[in-house]
């Protein structure tokens, strides 16, 4: 296979979100389309079923799944840990002398990658990773705006157990969203900045969730206490434990939707949490450690394997939002061919893609009727960065990848996509 036409094809350029590509076609050679995670619940200690005291703890010990209690999947969950509560009453424990414990030991505990920026952690795309997720650690801040200048009025927390102290800084102006949530993983504080539309009844902002595992433990506490399950300790989780939890009784599991369905969500919604926990899973079950690390050493193993050239690729994370990402459209444009042609399911790569003009990230983009039914994409995008990679048939017949990174423009960022679509477009005639 030869390129037919290219430009600067070996510079290293930032990738922005087209980098998950990289992550979900490794996860899906490497792991395969029906891999899937599993939430466990159960107890330790010793159960008196006649008084019904548990003299121990329940445990939910997270596997992994990135997608736990998602809006994405909520046929798939549906009310599990209501569910589970009636798992716990069928058992016959009615007093628990110790606490709900989640064990959230799967992968280290550096949630976020060493390279995003502060602005972004504490919204929902900076979400970190933890060995036990949930909500895709996002919760929405409501506010009621009025005249420009003025101070929003924060109206709720939605779930309103994500409430935590957090300062007001924002203002209302205009009619974009310019709000930013800062707050570090682990922490109780956080404020927001910048501004938000005026003049709005209901105005929502989503942040990432600070401690996911410690979350889903007084959750899961305050549910138990309202079902008439008494509790007598305070929830926890085995980081601040920092000890090893004995082995539990199994009660119940949730098992994750298969990959497949994750990395479609993954690529056409374009979810960095999904991509960062990915790259901790491979780097677990291929290299024995769930560490960024880790998954990192796969990745280039991966793209090596696949006969890609590496040559002016630093990738930092799993999912592009990093900004001291860098690859070449070479490289990538080499993979989307391997995934084609070469790969093991192909069909699930090829699918998570997003169609143009119809999905996704895409849904408002190559709307021109050339593209239509007959272009599948990722796309990136930064401050100054604008990035496609994915899959074409020219008038020819002729199966084409592309891959097309612009960083570092001046104006307006619909007039470089509109030259992206143009390229695409000629090439689709011509070849």
């Amino acid at each position: 296979r030869t390129a037919v036409l290219e430009f600067n094809s070996g510079e290293s350029l930032i990738p922005a979100s087209v980098l998950k590509v990289v992550t979900s076609a490794a996860d899906l050679e490497l792991l395969g389309p029906d891999y899937s995670f599993h939430t466990r619940l159960g107890y330790t200690g010793i159960l008196n079923k006649r008084t019904g005291v548990l003299s121990g703890d329940i445990i939910i010990k997270g596997g992994g799944d990135p997608s736990l209690g998602s809006p994405y999947f909520s046929e798939h969950y549906g009310s599990f840990l209501s569910e589970w509560i009636q798992k716990i009453k069928e058992s016959g424990i009615k007093t628990i002398k110790g606490r709900v414990i989640c064990d959230d030991s799967r992968y280290d505990y550096q949630p976020v990658p060493s390279g995003w920026l502060w602005e972004d952690i504490g919204n929902y795309y900076g979400a970190g990773v933890y060995g036990l997720s949930l909500f895709d650690n996002t919760f929405q801040i409501h506010f009621r705006t009025s005249a420009p200048g003025s101070v929003p009025e924060i109206t709720g927390f939605v779930p309103d157990i994500c409430r935590y102290d957090i300062s007001n800084q924002l203002v209302s102006y205009g009619n974009t969203d310019m709000g930013y949530v800062f707050s570090a993983p682990y922490g109780s504080y956080g404020w927001i900045a910048g501004s938000i539309p005026a003049n709005r009844e209901d105005f929502v902002l989503k942040a990432s969730i600070q401690d996911p595992p410690l979350l889903m433990a007084r959750l899961f506490d305050r549910m138990l206490d309202s079902s008439g399950v008494e509790v007598v300790q305070a929830p926890s989780t085995s980081r601040i434990e920092n000890t090893i939890l004995p082995e539990m009784i199994l009660l119940d599991e949730v098992e994750s939707p298969p990959l497949a369905s994750i990395i479609e969500v993954l690529n056409h919604e374009s979810v960095n949490l999904y991509a960062e926990h990915l790259l901790k899973e491979i780097g677990l079950q291929i290299k024995g450690k769930g560490i960024t690390k880790s998954g990192i050493e796969v990745l280039y193993s991966f793209l090596q394997d696949a006969g890609c050239d590496t040559s002016g690729f630093f990738i930092e994370d799993g999912s592009g939002l990093s900004p001291i990402n860098a690859v070449t459209s070479k490289g990538l444009a080499g993979l989307m061919l391997y995934m084609l042609t070469k790969a093991s399911y192909p069909e699930a790569f090829l699918n998570s893609l997003p169609e143009a003009g119809k999905e996704g990230t895409l849904k408002s983009a190559f709307r021109n009727p050339a593209f239509d039914s007959n272009l599948r994409a990722k796309s990136g995008s930064f401050t100054r960065t604008r990035s496609y990679t994915g899959y074409f048939t020219a008038r020819s017949g002729r199966e084409m990848a592309f891959s097309i990174l612009v960083n570092n423009f001046s104006g307006p960022s619909q007039t470089i996509v509109a030259g992206i679509e143009a390229i695409l477009l000629e090439t689709i005639e011509s070849r």
